[in-house]
């Protein structure tokens, strides 16, 4: 299916080169977290950056929990 935008997560394009340890997983999301919680809610390019960023921490950290309960 095409589409006329280029969606935040491609798997194809996007996939997961190294699953980080969940400790460093999950210290690295609580900073994220933080961090993009001081964005300016009407900043449009603010915004986008907050969404790209929380996207890559959370799937780091699914990752991390997958691999962990190998």
């Amino acid at each position: 299916m095409s589409t006329s935008y280029d969606p935040l997560h491609d798997p194809e394009r996007d996939g997961q080169l190294i699953v980080p340890p969940l400790p460093m997983a999950i210290d690295r999301a609580r900073r994220v977290l933080d961090e993009k919680a001081r964005a300016n809610i009407h900043d449009r390019d603010e915004m986008i950056r907050a969404a790209v960023g929380l996207d890559h921490v959370l799937r780091d950290l699914l990752a991390a929990l997958d691999k962990e309960g190998q």
